[in-house]
This record gives C-alpha cells, structure tokens and sequence, in this order.
C-alpha cells in the first residue's frame, strides 16, 4: 500500500509541476506578443467641403501627319498661342507636287484628246471606240489629278482650333510616318474643373452651384461654378463627375494644374 501511495503522490507533484509550467508559458507569451492593433478607423465622410480637383483644358489633340514626308517647318513654338486654321506643321512635299503637275498635264492632255476625238466624230472622221477610248482616259486622269490634289493639301497640318502648343513630339527636318504624332495642342478656352463629389451630394449639387477652388501651384483661390454633372454614379466607390469652370478671366490657370474645391 504504501507504495502505491508514493506513486500517486509522485503523480500529482508531477501533474502540478505540468500545471505551473504551462501557466508560466501562457504568462510569457502573452508579454511577448505585441499587443493588437487598433480597429482601423471608418474612413472620414465628405462633409468638409473640399474635394480634390483637376484642371483640365476642354480640347486636347496630338496632331499627327497623314504623309511619308519630312517635317520642313513647326512656325509656333512650345508654350505659343495660335488662331484657328493657322500653319502648325508644313512638310517637305516637293515630290507630291511634282506628281501633281504631271497628273495636271495628263488631264489637260486627256481632255484635249477627247475634245479631238468629239470633233472628229461630227465629220465621221473617227469611230466611236476611239471616242469612248478617249473618254475613259479622260477620266482616269482627272480622278488621279483629284487624288493628287487631295495629297498635296495634307502637306500642311492647320489649327482645329485657338489655343496653345503644348508639346512638340517631332522636330523640324525629321522624317515622320502616316500617323506619328508630332504636336500636343490644347486650346485656349475656359479650363474644366473635373472632381468626383460623393453620389449622396446630388441632392444639393445642381449646374450653377458655387465653389471655390484653391490652386496648389498658384496658392490662391478662385470663385467657380458647377457647369454639369456626369450621368452615371461609379457603383463602387459612389462617386459621380462633376464638371465646374471658374468665374471669369484666370489667365494663370494652365491645364494640369490641380487643387481643392471648398463648397461652404
């Protein structure tokens, strides 16, 4: 008997031992752990009125040439102002407008020998294959003088529009491909204020809404207005397009500018 009581008794010391251990493990864990993050916090509702803003110019093309040719003179520098249908590009086209003499002095040709042939015909001094002849070449030459003229007017790139150059892609004596971009123009008009206002604002927002939109690289403020609203709510982040302008002359303001738009 007594043995098995020094068994149970071994037992249980060791059983406490266990019990201690795994309490002091649990308590040096726990002072090892870092402790737990803060729930992140909701983010901030819109209720500020201030939004984040771009300026924009309300036209922005890259020309580009519709010739095979060499670019022989760019009259308006980066940064310069130019009227509508004013020379932007002018290319080297004294190829195309040899071939536009010739297929002028075909055409002349052409038309003198189906006059000829007409005449001939009255006097029953020609056939009617000749004349039909005569006709058919007549017109294969005016449509090529058509086709000629049509290239040769592509040798110059006219403004669209008023406005500025904004970058030149290609320089002047560089051969350039059908479809190479060459200038970036942006036109001289009100610049657009673009911002994504939160969906729920609509019920307040309307075309004519007044703002004040506080340029980053001027550090000053300009008085605005709601111009229009886009026409569909982004489902996601529920946001909608809001197109403002500034009231007034701002010759300052230059497209990629950016900056906040208070509405109190």
């Amino acid at each position: 008997m007594s043995g098995r009581i020094r068994q149970a008794a071994a037992r249980g010391a060791l059983m406490k031992a266990l019990g201690g251990a795994l309490v002091a493990l649990g308590a040096a864990s726990a002072l090892a752990a870092p402790p737990a993050p803060p729930p992140a916090a909701a983010p901030a509702a819109a209720n500020d009125g201030r939004i984040r803003v771009q300026l924009m110019a309300r036209q922005a093309v890259t020309l580009s040439g519709e010739l095979s040719a060499k670019i022989a003179s760019l009259p308006v520098p980066e940064g310069g102002g130019f009227r509508k249908g004013q020379v932007l590009v002018e290319f080297d086209c004294d190829s195309y407008r040899a071939q536009l003499a010739k297929a002028q002095a075909a055409q002349e040709a052409a038309s003198q020998l189906l006059e000829v042939n007409q005449q001939l015909v009255k006097l029953n001094s020609a056939g009617t294959l000749e004349t039909t002849q005569a006709q058919g070449r007549a017109k294969e030459t005016a449509a090529e003088l058509s086709y000629m003229k049509t290239v040769v007017n592509k040798c110059a790139i006219y403004a669209p529009f008023a406005g500025r150059v904004a970058r030149r892609v290609a320089a002047v004596h560089q051969y350039v491909s059908p479809g190479n971009p060459v200038l970036d123009i942006v036109d001289a008009g009100p610049l657009e204020l673009r911002m994504l206002v939160p969906s729920k604002w609509l019920a307040q927002l309307k075309p004519g809404s007044r703002f004040t939109v506080a340029v980053d690289e001027l550090g000053s403020s300009f008085p605005a207005r709601i111009e229009r609203l886009g026409a569909q709510i982004d489902p996601v982040s529920q946001s909608v397009l809001a197109v403002g302008v500034v009231d007034g002359a701002a010759p300052a303001l230059l497209p990629g500018m950016s900056g906040w738009a208070s509405f109190k």
